[in-house]
């Protein structure tokens, strides 16, 4: 006659048997993601997502992996980044980012530059800006950042003159000559293109140029300079940015050498024509 297995030898072998499957599984699990380090990336929008699909495939090998966080709002990003909900942002050029700074008393660091986007003077009436008489309306966009670099971008073209002590970014206020009397009226920067009937021309971001099926630099009847060597410039470079505690992390710094790469031109080129200019120097 057989012996039955007492109860109480069973549950303890059963207890052992099922630490040793989840311990299985666990390892299993442990072992497919281990050595590889995520990098959480702000972002605005959705427009930047084929760059830096290029930028993680440029990490492979590395056991690195950026994953982008997108905001409808760069100052959301900026307060998530400071937060720690956030390893690193990437959608600000320096003047905003020092503004963001001086403002809420962050301590961000640039690990590295992206590129420059261009800022023309556009217009539906007239072909160059020498065209423009006395009077005429000129619309630029109705945020502190984007009509300080607007107004900077009509004092190239000397159409006024700025206060010098006014800074990266100039207000209304700060307009010390105006010869041609010109009146310059703040508008969303995305409804800009299509109100260029109603003025004699109008100044807005790339993006929304683009929208109107217009090109950034061609269609301009003004092109401002866009070398990042130009000084000038450097207040309009957007930059990959960290807490500055962490601006010498290594990782951090792999992620900036897989974004200055020259594929990454060859897509400002070829999914951005004429919208992005490159600011750093491609390392291979």
């Amino acid at each position: 006659m057989k012996k039955k297995i007492g109860v109480r030898f069973l549950r303890p072998l059963i207890v052992i048997l099922i630490f040793i499957g989840i311990s299985g599984i666990l390892t299993g699990c442990s072992s497919k993601n281990s050595g590889t380090k995520t990098v959480k990336v702000g972002v605005v929008g959705t427009t930047d997502n084929p760059i830096w699909k290029q930028v993680n495939k440029n990490l492979k090998g590395q056991g690195i992996k950026v994953k982008l966080v997108s905001f409808s709002d760069g100052i959301l990003a900026n307060q998530a980044l400071n937060n720690k909900e956030l390893d690193m942002v990437a959608f600000q050029h320096y003047a905003f980012l020092h503004q963001e700074e001086k403002e809420k008393n962050y301590k961000f660091s640039v690990i590295g530059q992206t590129y420059l986007t261009p800022m023309n003077i556009f217009s539906d009436k007239i072909k160059s800006i020498k065209d423009i008489k006395k009077g005429d309306k000129i619309s630029i966009p109705n945020n502190v950042t984007n009509a300080g670099r607007a107004l900077t971008v009509l004092q190239q073209a000397g159409l006024i003159k700025l206060d010098d002590k006014a800074g990266d970014m100039p207000a209304i206020k700060d307009i010390v000559e105006n010869k041609l009397n010109l009146k310059i009226l703040q508008q969303d920067p995305a409804k800009i293109m299509n109100l260029l009937p109603d003025v004699t021309a109008g100044i807005t971001n790339s993006n929304f140029v683009k929208v109107a099926h217009k090109d950034p630099i061609d269609d301009a009847i003004y092109k401002e300079s866009f070398s990042y060597s130009n000084k000038a410039n450097k207040p309009w470079i957007n930059v990959i940015a960290v807490r500055s505690s962490d601006k010498n992390n290594s990782v951090y710094k792999k992620v900036v050498n897989a974004y200055q790469r020259k594929n990454i031109i060859k897509i400002y080129h070829t999914e951005f024509k004429h919208m992005y200019v490159p600011a750093f120097s491609a390392k291979k």
